[in-house]
């Protein structure tokens, strides 16, 4: 007789233009099923945002909190907040507010989740890396991305080169070439990083280029994606291992 496959259920809150986040994670956890028995199933909320502008962002993220109860009422096991910029753009620290609001949110529809954010996430991951410089992607227009870098700084990690894609619609960021980073990040001083940050958004496609980044760099390569992946793996106590992400997704 087979055994009952336990699904773990994946809460995504996320930009309602967004189109990759449902895409690179399941990508990435639907690999991981190839070697280990757990199986995921996905479930989406979304909050409306078409130009990746500060005003735009900030009123995306102030119906977060909705998301965080609906998702709630589907008793995910965790939930992850999909727009690293609009958290970076809101002050130092944020993510750590924000992810205190929305399990707040949670516990106040009575079914208490865990939530990682893709803001937290990438400094948290570059942390486990032991990162302490690296250089970066964005698509976002120069003043979010000093933004994003002031905000990677704060953290302790100094951005050594970054890149302003200054890409401001949010369906434009996604129909970018997912492989394009890997040609992208040899325009970037990337002299004694610890690593390479191929996309600092969740929505920049960019999962297919990690590993070609690696190779031929020699460097550990992440994305915003490949970190909220992580995060979210240790968060349901599951081993952080799938293939296709990397170093950081790498069994060591």
């Amino acid at each position: 007789m087979n055994s009952k496959i336990n699904y773990r259920r994946v809460g995504l809150i996320v930009p309602s233009s967004n189109v990759t986040m449902e895409t690179e994670i399941p990508a990435l956890l639907r690999a991981r099923e190839a070697l280990f028995s757990d199986r995921f199933t996905f479930h989406s909320s979304r909050m409306r945002m078409k130009n990746v502008s500060k005003e735009e962002l900030e009123r995306m993220d102030d119906d977060s909190l909705r998301c965080a109860a609906e998702l709630s009422d589907a008793a995910v096991e965790v939930q992850a907040y999909a727009c690293l910029v609009a958290i970076m753009s809101r002050g130092v620290g944020y993510h750590k507010v924000s992810q205190q609001r929305l399990y707040e949110a949670t516990v106040a529809n009575g079914l208490p989740t865990p939530i990682v954010s893709s803001a937290g996430a990438l400094v948290d991951s570059l942390h486990a890396m032991g990162a302490k410089k690296v250089s970066i992607i964005c698509p976002y227009m120069k003043p979010l991305t000093r933004m994003v870098v002031d905000y990677i700084e704060s953290e302790g990690i100094e951005v050594k080169d970054f890149m302003a894609l200054e890409i401001p619609n949010n369906l434009d960021v996604a129909a970018q070439d997912p492989n394009a980073p890997a040609e992208l990040w040899k325009k970037l001083d990337v002299t004694g990083v610890d690593a390479i940050v191929a996309s600092a958004c969740v929505q920049m496609p960019s999962l297919p280029a990690i590993e070609k980044i690696e190779k031929a760099s020699g460097i550990p390569t992440i994305s915003a994606a490949v970190a909220t992946t992580y995060e979210i793996l240790k968060t349901l106590k599951l081993k952080p291992v799938a293939p296709g992400g990397g170093f950081l997704l790498t069994e060591r």
